[in-house]
């Protein structure tokens, strides 16, 4: 398609937006990327009041429950292993603290880049158990797959991860009353390929994935509004220079030759069957809650952070009190504040409520 073509495009999606006249549509993005386009292009303010714009659970901190983080600081304030981790993570509440907090009173963590430099951590510090947080949707997990099968190869006995891996497609399922229709993440798309947006519509989900250009989110945002007057299930990808229908092959082959799927907890939306994925008996010893032996541990957020009513689209961050005031991005009460792909912390950045 060539430029000219592409702003033509862009400009009927623009038309098909500013004229729809139907009935209250909510649309419902699952990608934190999209949340902080969206915010940033000014996309919101471009839609008629009777479309609603939903962020969901597509950051993968957000909705990792506060139980894990409890974990985390067990494993490092009563095991004394060391954790490695992304940086987001750090800040995140636990019910009685944060990585942060536990930092204070003498727990070692590591932030890395990547589950890899764990490894080469692990392997520099023999006499350091060291724990990678594993935290992430079908984009990134691959990497810590690939992080075990490293250890393994290296007979590394000081390695492990503790999981918190989530897969997007039964969360679709148990969100599908929230929204009429999915703006479905591009980059988990390239990993997942398109097939089971196809199967989602057999079952009565519709969504439509798209890039992040403001030419692709508003061609997405028109083809929903599309699709939802025919009062019929679909799908359409309107990403195909990157996402294909079978995806990375590679990457799925690799996370089922390494992990199984399993019950998770999302936060605000609570366990989804078969939504996350552990490691198999093969890397059994790289499983930090089973070399470990811990216990099972049920997190208690903060009651005042409404965070999880927001990841199931049933609040607006300013609906929550705690929002700009008892809670910033340097003060955080809530996941969604604290990473940088999180809703309230779009909201707070770009001045929104």
């Amino acid at each position: 398609m060539s430029g000219e073509e592409k702003n033509d495009a862009e400009l009927t999606a623009r038309e098909i937006i500013k004229s729809y006249d139907g009935r209250s549509l909510r649309i419902m993005e699952v990608c934190g990327t999209h949340t902080h386009e969206i915010f940033r292009l000014g996309i919101r303010n471009m839609l008629p009041q009777n479309i609603r714009l939903i962020s969901g659970p597509g950051c993968p901190v957000c909705v990792t429950p506060t139980g894990f983080i409890d974990e985390a600081v067990m494993l490092a304030l009563e095991k004394h292993c060391t954790i490695t981790t992304f940086g987001d993570l750090v800040r995140v509440p636990g019910t009685e603290m944060s990585l942060a907090g536990a930092r204070t009173k003498g727990a070692h963590v590591e932030i890395v880049y990547s589950p890899l430099d764990s490894v080469t951590y692990a392997e520099a510090h023999p006499d350091e158990q060291v724990v990678f947080l594993s935290v992430g949707f079908e984009t990134t997990t691959p990497a810590s797959c690939i992080s075990v099968r490293q250890a393994k190869q290296k007979n590394l006995e000081n390695y492990s991860l503790l999981t918190a891996n989530k897969t997007m497609d039964n969360a679709y399922a148990a969100l599908k009353d929230s929204a009429d229709a999915f703006l479905y993440p591009g980059h988990v798309s390239v990993i997942t390929g398109t097939h089971i947006y196809e199967k989602l519509k057999d079952e009565g989900v519709s969504g439509v994935v798209t890039g992040f250009t403001a030419g692709e989110i508003l061609t997405a945002l028109a083809v929903i509004i599309n699709g939802t007057q025919k009062q019929k299930p679909f799908f359409r990808n309107c990403y195909p220079r990157v996402v294909t229908e079978e995806g990375n092959v590679n990457a799925q082959r690799l996370i089922k030759e390494t992990m199984l799927p399993c019950d998770s907890e999302w936060r605000g939306i609570g366990t989804i069957p078969m939504s996350g994925l552990t490691l198999n008996d093969s890397y059994a010893a790289f499983d930090s809650r089973r070399k470990y032996a811990l216990p099972q541990v049920t997190g208690h957020p903060n009651p005042a952070c409404r965070c999880g009513e927001v990841l199931r689209g049933s609040c607006l961050p300013g609906e929550c009190s705690c929002f700009g005031s008892a809670c910033t991005p340097e003060h955080p009460v809530g996941a969604c504040m604290v990473s940088s792909e999180g809703a309230c912390a779009a909201y707070y950045k770009y001045g929104l409520n």
